[in-house]
């Protein structure tokens, strides 16, 4: 896309299923592996992938358990388990270090996987992610509980939070059919079980930056709808990483789908320094 042609989609058979994913092979320094979000597919890369790969990175995109093209019914969807696949992922590709980039839900994954094994992760990347965030009180624990049976029982509502409140200001010009695929792909059979695995699974683990020695990068939409104050949330996850943060003035929840030219500003100095 974007005047570049799209990776075919390869398979990686682990315990429990098949995760997939794509490779663009070729490229100089640390080759980077971007991870979407929950209930989001590889493809929320789409835009960002050819400005990394322009700049001469080999990037590697893979769908979670339960979506995208990876298999659907999983024991376990949580971010520990997906760190799990990354970093079979990287084995199965002969890739002996690269830098990993989260999403959302997934910034907890490639924090997990940087502790578990850090001479595999030359960086992270956080994107708009839940890591480090204090308890939520009973409040916001019953809203979020009641916005996670409604993505379970009505795929519509999905649709609604990316319509209505992900994307505050720039789309991209394909959204509303990527919307639109999203929500169909909540109404496949056995999808319930995904969905809800990721609606209870922890993604803000408070602790886990402790155990990261690499380089991180912070990278924040500013008028993410997700947190009150987005700015006070990755200064929150830059203090414990150490890491270093860039702001998306404008960008709400995904900024590489809505500014993936500022968010490609954003990443390639860092990739850059990492080799």
């Amino acid at each position: 896309m974007n005047g570049t042609i799209t990776p075919s989609t390869q398979y990686l058979t682990v315990p429990g299923g098949r995760i997939a994913y794509d490779d663009t092979r070729q490229g100089d320094g640390t080759p980077v592996v971007l991870l979407p979000g929950m209930l989001d597919s590889r493809a929320a890369y789409r835009h960002l992938r050819p400005l990394l790969v322009a700049a001469g990175h080999r990037v590697v995109t893979m769908d979670l358990r339960g979506f995208g093209e990876s298999s659907i019914t999983w024991d376990d969807y949580g971010p520990a388990a997906l760190a799990g696949d990354v970093l079979a992922l990287l084995d199965h590709l002969g890739i002996e270090r690269a830098v990993l980039a989260g999403n959302s839900y997934t910034g907890a994954t490639v924090v997990k996987a940087a502790g578990d094994a850090p001479e595999r992760v030359a960086g992270i990347v956080l994107l708009n992610a839940f890591v480090e965030n204090p308890p939520q009180g009973a409040l916001m624990r019953g809203a979020m509980g009641l916005m996670g049976a409604a993505l379970v029982h009505w795929p519509a509502a999905w649709g609604f939070y990316l319509r209505r409140m992900a994307f505050p200001g720039a789309r991209p010009a394909d959204f509303d059919a990527y919307v639109d695929g999203l929500v169909a792909a909540l109404r496949t059979p056995g999808r319930k079980t995904a969905t809800r695995g990721y609606v209870h699974g922890d993604s803000a683990p408070v602790g886990w930056t402790a155990a990261v020695r690499c380089p991180a990068l912070v990278v924040m939409g500013s008028k993410d709808p997700d947190f009150p104050k987005p700015e006070l949330v990755a200064d929150r996850q830059a203090a414990a990483l150490g890491a270093r943060k860039a702001m998306i003035e404008g960008s709400g929840h995904y900024p590489m789908a809505d500014n993936p030219a500022a968010t490609a500003d954003a990443l390639l100095p860092f990739l850059a320094e990492l080799g």
